[in-house]
């Protein structure tokens, strides 16, 4: 095994832990750790290929906490997303994008640690929901962050850590399935990205069952409380790469 190959399924085995205790956050480590040894056109379908993996096998252990209206929401408004997303990865300037996202990202989660009365939503919202699946397309589509607008939405929602992951991967099966859809359409699903793939499996199924007993650990405030850090390190990430273009 080559010294890029170790370091791919060290990042993925990290990756997937992340996202299978806390249901979404791998981008954050998979996606620009990945990138600095392989070209990011063969990172981020390689992340979503995975993300697929852990989706179904996540929903196979806990479908019965999944809110299925929601996550059925999300999903039709990321359709409309994911073009304008692949439309920024193969022929557009990111950098304005990423630092909006960023902005908005850090803020909202900034927000709900420090302010008195936090964003709640007690029932689905039909425009929020449209809206964080679109940004989600988005982000999706371009970097393979589908993530931090469903942990906006899932945060006002006062998801259990336990709803949370598992609504997630609700999402992310489908979303994922279609998006990796359209990196085939765009010629970015090669013969490099599916090697990966294959030698990562053998990382990524002990990963997830270890992410599933520290997400069964978390309770209540404490576990919103690590979804908006983990919001604001994905906006810093998103918003350091903006202004390094």
């Amino acid at each position: 095994m080559d010294s890029t190959t170790a370091y791919v399924l060290v990042v993925i085995l990290l990756a997937t832990l992340i996202r299978s205790a806390f249901g979404f956050g791998e981008a954050l480590v998979a996606v620009p750790l990945l990138a600095i040894r392989i070209p990011i056109s063969i990172a981020a379908p390689l992340a979503v290929m995975v993300s697929i993996t852990v989706a179904a096998i996540i929903i196979a252990q806990d479908w019965r906490n999944i809110h299925l209206r929601s996550a059925g929401w999300l999903v039709v408004s990321t359709l409309i997303g994911i073009p304008l997303g692949l439309m920024l990865l193969t022929e557009g300037n990111q950098h304005l994008v990423k630092g909006t996202l960023a902005a908005v990202i850090m803020a909202f989660s900034a927000y709900a640690l420090i302010g008195r009365r936090p964003p709640e939503l007690h029932s689905d919202n039909r425009m929020w929901l449209l809206v964080c699946g679109f940004c989600a397309g988005v982000l999706g589509g371009a970097y393979g962050m589908n993530g931090p607008p469903l942990a906006i939405y899932g945060a006002m929602r006062r998801w259990s850590a336990q709803h949370f992951r598992a609504t997630l991967q609700g999402y992310f099966l489908p979303a994922s399935v279609i998006g990796m859809l359209g990196y085939w359409l765009a010629g970015l699903w090669v013969r490099e990205v599916t090697r990966y793939y294959l030698l990562s499996l053998p990382v990524v199924i002990p990963a997830i069952l270890l992410g599933r007993l520290v997400n069964r650990r978390m309770r209540g405030g404490a576990f919103l409380k690590f979804i908006h850090v983990g919001l604001i390190l994905i906006g810093t990430t998103l918003l350091v790469q903006a202004m390094r273009g």
